[in-house]
């Protein structure tokens, strides 16, 4: 039998819960850089891409052989910003969870698959191993109704609590853009914000907090997914 969600069926101008997680709970995250380096493929891949700015260091003379040969690898790489917008996300060490709309029927497996190949040729070089770094193929969970897609991003954002991390300095989630101590130009957090005050009780930090707070996490969990770190 199928692994649950597992088996997936996309539907355009629609949002998805995605997650993963390392082959027999394994640590995919080991260190800061390892965090770096996959948000830096979230960046290249949902930032929409300056041709015409990379083009002009191709062409200036001016440009160093390093920045050339930067440049070129950004105009040759995938890009889908037009196919995916990014609404939360949270890595956590052996997971990750991304919160996500995509326009087209098959943005979101193209997406993932090469951003779960190139992280994992990344990993498995830099550690020398060889294999599958996932559980399996990524697992996705269609979004039905309003309720469940705010629930989800405080689920995902309350993660790191989960763990005993304070969730307002958490580095690898999109809780810190959502309360402006960051900015990440790849994270689509209007229509969220958008249903909540500014400040005060009715804001987004306070509807997280409580969530965290009193251990409502499981509630939302129910409403949103079932994962064990």
């Amino acid at each position: 039998m199928p692994a649950k969600n597992s088996v997936k069926q996309f539907v355009e101008n629609s949002y998805y819960h995605i997650y993963n997680r390392g082959v027999e709970k394994r640590t995919i995250f080991s260190d800061e850089k390892d965090y770096a380096v996959f948000m830096s493929y979230l960046k290249n891949y949902l930032l929409p891409k300056d041709k015409s700015a990379l083009q002009q260091v191709l062409s200036n003379q001016n440009s160093t052989s390093h920045q050339k040969a930067e440049a070129l690898k950004l105009l040759r790489m995938n890009n889908f910003s037009d196919l995916i917008d990014l609404i939360a996300h949270c890595l956590m060490p052996n997971h990750f969870h991304l919160l996500v709309k995509q326009s087209l029927a098959n943005g979101i497996d193209l997406f993932m698959n090469s951003l779960t190949t190139r992280y994992s040729m990344y990993f498995n070089k830099r550690n020398k191993r060889v294999g599958h770094l996932f559980q399996g193929t990524y697992k996705a969970v269609l979004v039905e109704s309003e309720e469940q897609l705010i629930h989800l991003t405080g689920y995902i954002h309350c993660n790191p609590a989960l763990k005993g991390d304070p969730l307002r300095s958490y580095k690898y989630s999109s809780y810190g853009h959502y309360l402006g101590l960051n900015k990440i130009g790849w994270v689509k957090s209007s229509k969220i914000l958008a249903l909540f005050a500014p400040s005060g009780p009715n804001s987004y930090e306070a509807f997280v907090e409580y969530i965290s707070d009193y251990d409502s996490v499981e509630r939302i969990a129910q409403l949103a997914i079932d994962i064990e770190g």
